[in-house]
């Protein structure tokens, strides 16, 4: 690995001193306009002075108070470079906190409203200059949760390899997508080698290509596991329940009466799947697209192949004369033609099924096992030869002969329903009680190993043509990646020779130790199996046992063969494979150069260091994985120009790590191909379709995670277990997805955003909902794998953000409400207010609400706002978190706070109106702080979509939104397609040359 080393740091390097070599000091911006006059003599004569005289005092360079120092302040030029601070600056003056009324030096209206004004003028002049600017968006790597999911999304595989990293900061915005905090550390760097080698250790090797388990797959057993896995879960899909047949079959046959639209078999089979089960539906799956009609009766999860229901369809309605199948027929034409009745016509169903697998059992006959004196039962060729036997009996009757009709009558019921569709586990052949439901695909040897194919049933009557084929791929892909032919004859030798009675154990058989190199070679091979044949002859061994061994040597020698020939004409599709990868990893095409030089480094590998071809496929996967081309994200500008779109390529990039928080897939990749995704028609196309996507999800984990403050939820500790035991590791991760599961609806559906503070709904598991006192039934879930939407939450004392308990509990410290942080999380999430840290002086409330003596928590509070230093941020935010005091510090509901106290949940807010409760809180916010709540959104949005922090050159972009926004009544979509269509989103800034 010390090659591999060498050429990673090399690359590193290189990349860092290009992106060092960027002189961003002369990016170029947009064209200056002339500062106007009026301006610029205003701030010399009247603002400058004013801002001397009455706000030096205590923001200079020595005080700082609230962190602030206004001497550097003494040009426009020096302003506009923090605008920032002098929005804030804005804010604080015009709510005549700065300098506050109690200060003698305070300023008078009419130099308030000189100053707010000339802010404003200054403000509107450079926002308007630089109207769609696009900024400079600084390189960064990959964030952590951007690099947890590009990996999954490369991979097919939720490796999640920064869990080691240390946690990404922060920009001024909140957000953790920025390069102004993702920068890049020598410590850093290490953990991104060992996060590349660590996803690198999950490559599987195919024949046409190459795949990640889930699981590290170096090891024998990984691939063993990995590969069963694979065709176990394969198996599990297909499963078939004759019950889910007999049952569609009499659905097809009173089709009219159902109202069904299908008029054959195949869309019956089709259609079957999407139906839910009926009931009262206020609270339904979250994951169901609709109500479905309530005559239509279904477990949700399973399929039906329409090849097979057409197979049960004849065999209940084609005339028999006798046998089994007339038996079954006689009790299906008993089911109800009532259409009320389903819930009955189900359990009836399952009846008729438990009768066809009491009919086919009786018609099996045991299959007598193989003997070959001195030879062991355990034999391999004798143990594969009866599973061949056992296997060719799953859709075979035989007969005695006697009655050739009745025969003929029960070898078409075998056929139709046979024994078993596919054998996942199997005991050992000796004793089946041993190892049965252990030992997956086994075929039931001891000691040695080696898997046995027995799902004919399956492949012949439930498959379809592409699904035929995707089975046999993964049978071909156990034999390859495992290398279990090999290995199975290896231990084959071992047990013949070394285990009573030692059949290969003569002198003869020398040649083939396990451990020899050439031992599964041709020549070998062929002498093993004349020998071995020829001892089986002299021991008088039955002409059925001759051909089993001759079966098994022919087989082995021809599943070896293919083995070392797949392996060798595999290695071009490897490399052809390795290639897409990068591309992939790139997220855009490769150069020449770059193709050459992956291809130069696999061949050094494995020419100079002498790496096999799999440990060599494993080293170039983690050098792509550390190449900057992956782990960062820059939009690298061509020098002496200003403003340029950006391509196709990054056009996409952009799009799917704002919707997304990963890479591009397939399509966007093929848009960017085309060269059409920039077409407003195809842009605002993806955006409807990702919003779509499962992948959403990153948007409402990375996003709304960031703006509302609970993405790290999971490590939250601060809750006192023994006083609140319910608080467990399953109520916090249900409280941690509530949020989102509501963003995501919001999103997808194209709600309103007031919903996010007004709305009536929410969603539950069964932790939850035990947890806000819904009596909500979950039958089929005990482990709140399931969610429901629940629309009359607000039933409850739930509904939107406000009352869900993920942020009441976080914003609580403990052993007592907080309404300080909870009422300072809704102005400063929700409404985007910037209150300053409090002063350090500042006394401590009481840790434990049991404990606070005669007084209650709103009454220590409002003595805590007569301190000079907390009234005023106070006045913002305590009467907004004292609506919350009707819940408890884990957002649970209460009428009486831990001290046995009545709940005080009324407060002056403000406007100067008192109000109670979350009724009143919501009635303020719709009344009075609508804009500040759309406003505040949308900023944080395009903050998060550009990846840096807002310029004046974006206030166009927020009005606009805003305007939109209120002409399509504030509808979530409506937003996203303002930002995917802004200047700032579609450019990218030049830069000029050193």
């Amino acid at each position: 690995m010390k090659t591999f080393r060498i050429v990673i740091t090399a690359t590193t390097i290189l990349f860092l001193a290009a992106l060092i070599g960027v002189n961003w000091k002369n990016v170029t911006a947009a064209p200056d306009s002339p500062l106007p006059d009026a301006l610029q003599t205003t701030f010399t004569n009247r603002i400058w002075p004013l801002v001397s005289e009455h706000c030096l005092s205590c923001h200079n360079s020595t005080t700082q108070e609230g962190k602030l120092s206004l001497s550097e302040f003494s040009t426009i030029s020096a302003i506009l470079k923090k605008h920032a601070v002098w929005e804030t600056i804005l804010e604080r003056v015009e709510a005549e906190e700065m300098p506050p009324q109690s200060d003698s030096n305070h300023l008078t209206q009419e130099e308030r409203s000189d100053l707010v004004n000339w802010i404003r003028d200054l403000r509107d002049f450079e926002a308007n200059r630089r109207a769609g600017d696009p900024g400079i968006v600084l390189a960064r790597r990959l964030s952590n949760a951007e690099y947890d999911h590009t990996i999954r999304d490369l991979t097919g595989v939720d490796i999640r390899p920064t869990r080691e990293f240390p946690v990404d900061p922060a920009n001024q915005a909140g957000f953790d997508n920025s390069g102004e905090s993702l920068t890049m550390s020598p410590a850093l760097v290490k953990k991104y080698l060992t996060a590349a080698r660590g996803v690198a250790d999950h490559l599987v090797l195919l024949p046409d290509g190459f795949v990640f388990a889930p699981d590290a797959a170096v090891a024998e057993t990984d691939r063993d596991k990995f590969c069963v896995q694979q065709i176990v879960r394969f198996y599990h899909r297909h499963e078939v329940d004759l019950a889910d047949y007999f049952f569609a079959c009499w659905q097809y046959e009173h089709r009219s009466e159902l109202g069904l639209t299908t008029s054959n078999l195949e869309d019956l089979a089709r259609d079957f799947n999407r139906v839910s089960d009926p009931g009262d539906q206020t609270a339904r799956p979250s994951h169901s697209p609709a109500d479905p009609p309530a005559h239509l009766s279904r477990t949700v999860g399973k399929r039906l192949s329409g090849k097979y229901l057409k197979i049960v369809w004849k065999a209940l309605t084609a005339p028999v004369a006798a046998g089994p199948l007339r038996q079954l027929q006689e009790e299906w034409k008993k089911l109800s033609n009532d259409v009320t009745q389903q819930a009955e016509v189900q359990v009836e169903c399952q009846r008729l099924r438990e009768l066809v697998v009491t009919l086919r059992k009786e018609l099996d006959r045991p299959v007598e096992k193989l003997h070959v004196k001195g030879n062991s039962d355990g034999s391999q060729p004798l143990i594969l030869w009866w599973n061949r036997q056992i296997a060719d009996r799953r859709m075979r009757y035989v007969g005695t002969g006697e009655n050739p009709h009745l025969d003929a009558a029960r070898q078409r019921f075998c056929e139709t329903f046979p024994n078993a569709f596919s054998i996942t586990s199997r005991g050992l052949y000796a004793d089946p009680n041993l190892g049965n439901d252990v030992r997956l695909l086994t075929a039931g040897f001891h000691l040695m190993q080696g898997y046995f194919r027995d799902d004919a049933p399956l492949y012949d009557l439930v498959l379809n043509e592409a699904e035929q084929t995707e089975l046999d791929s993964l049978w071909q892909n156990l034999n390859f990646v495992t290398l279990a032919p090999i290995r199975q004859y290896k231990d084959f030798l071992f047990f013949e020779r070394a285990e009573p009675p030692q059949f290969a154990g003569g002198p003869e058989f020398d040649f083939a130790r396990p451990e020899n190199k050439d031992v599964t070679s041709e020549p070998r091979l062929n002498q093993m199996r004349t020998l071995y044949l020829a001892k089986a002859r002299e021991n008088e061994a039955s002409p059925s046992a001759i051909e089993a061994i001759e079966h098994y040597f022919d087989s082995m020698i021809e599943d070896v063969r293919w083995i070392e020939e797949t392996q060798l004409s595999s290695r071009k599709r490897h490399l052809e494979a390795l290639i897409h990868f990068a591309e992939r990893a790139y997220r855009r095409p490769l150069t020449e150069h770059e193709r050459e030089e992956q291809l130069t480094f696999y061949h050094h590998l494995r020419h100079e260091d002498e790496l096999s071809h799999e440990d060599a496929m494993r080293d170039c996967v983690a050098s792509i994985l550390m190449s900057p081309h992956f782990c960062f994200r820059v939009d690298l500008a061509e020098p002496d120009q200003d403003i340029q779109p950006l391509n196709d390529f990054e056009l996409a990039n952009r799009l799917s790590y704002f919707l997304w928080s990963s890479m591009p897939d397939e399509e966007l990749f093929t848009h960017a191909r085309e060269q059409n995704l920039h077409e407003p028609a195809v842009l605002l196309g993806q955006v409807h379709r990702m919003l779509q996507d499962d992948s959403v999800h990153g948007l409402a984990t990375e996003f709304a995670g960031n703006w509302l403050g609970f993405n790290r939820f999971d490590e939250h500790n601060s809750v006192d277990r023994e006083r609140f035991p319910a608080f467990d590791a399953t109520l916090r991760q249900a409280m941690y997805e509530e949020p989102i599961r509501l963003f995501i609806d919001v999103a997808q559906q194209n709600r309103s955003l007031f919903d996010f503070l007004h709305s009536p709904d929410t969603f539950v598991n069964s932790v939850l909902a035990k947890h806000y006192g819904m009596p909500i039934e979950f039958p089929n879930d005990s482990s709140g794998q399931e969610w429901v939407h629940v629309p009359n939450a607000a039933d409850f004392g739930r509904g939107g953000l406000l009352p869900m308990s993920i942020f009441l509990t976080r914003n609580s410290p403990g052993l007592r409400t907080s309404p300080v942080k909870r009422g300072y999380w809704v102005v400063r999430n929700l409404l985007g207010e910037h209150i300053p840290p409090p002063p350090p002086e500042v006394p401590e409330l009481p840790k434990d609400e049991a404990q606070l003596g005669e007084l209650s928590l709103p009454q220590i509070l409002a003595r805590h706002r007569n301190h000079q230093a907390c009234s005023g941020c106070h006045q913002r935010f305590d009467s907004i978190g004292l609506a919350f005091e009707g819940f408890d510090p884990i957002g649970g509901r209460r009428d009486r706070d831990l001290g046995g106290r009545p709940i005080e949940a009324k407060g002056r807010y403000p406007d100067d109106v008192d109000r109670e409760g979350l009724d009143g809180l919501r009635t303020y916010l719709a009344e009075q702080r609508r804009d500040d709540f759309v406003n505040n959104f949308c900023r944080k949005l395009l903050t998060y979509a550009l990846g840096r922090s807002l310029l004046l050159s974006d206030q166009a972009t927020i009005k606009r939104m805003r305007q939109s926004l209120e002409a399509d009544d504030h509808r979530f979509v409506r937003a996203v397609e303002e930002i995917v269509t802004s200047p700032q989103f579609l450019h990218k800034r030049g830069r000029n040359p050193d």
